[in-house]
């Protein structure tokens, strides 16, 4: 399995009102190291059964979203009760 597909199940499995970070989401995918590229893979991601929407930066902040900015994650994760 490549990493990419790693991560997209790492992300699949993400429960609703929960959240990961791209560090987590990298270190359950197999590569601690690797919290830049899982940002990219969430980024070219538009497949609705992997919630991208659940994976944030470290630092708390929400970071990118693909389908609606910022504003629309935050939308997302508030309705799911994880914010």
């Amino acid at each position: 399995m490549s990493f990419t597909e790693s991560v997209r199940n790492v992300v699949k499995n993400i429960p609703k009102g929960k959240t990961m970070t791209y560090k987590e989401v990298a270190d359950a995918a197999g590569n601690s190291r690797a919290a830049r590229a899982v940002a990219n893979i969430m980024a070219a991601n538009y497949n609705p059964e992997v919630p991208c929407h659940r994976v944030i930066r470290t630092d708390g902040e929400l970071g990118g979203y693909n389908r609606g900015g910022v504003e629309k994650k935050r939308e997302i994760l508030q309705a799911e009760g994880a914010l």
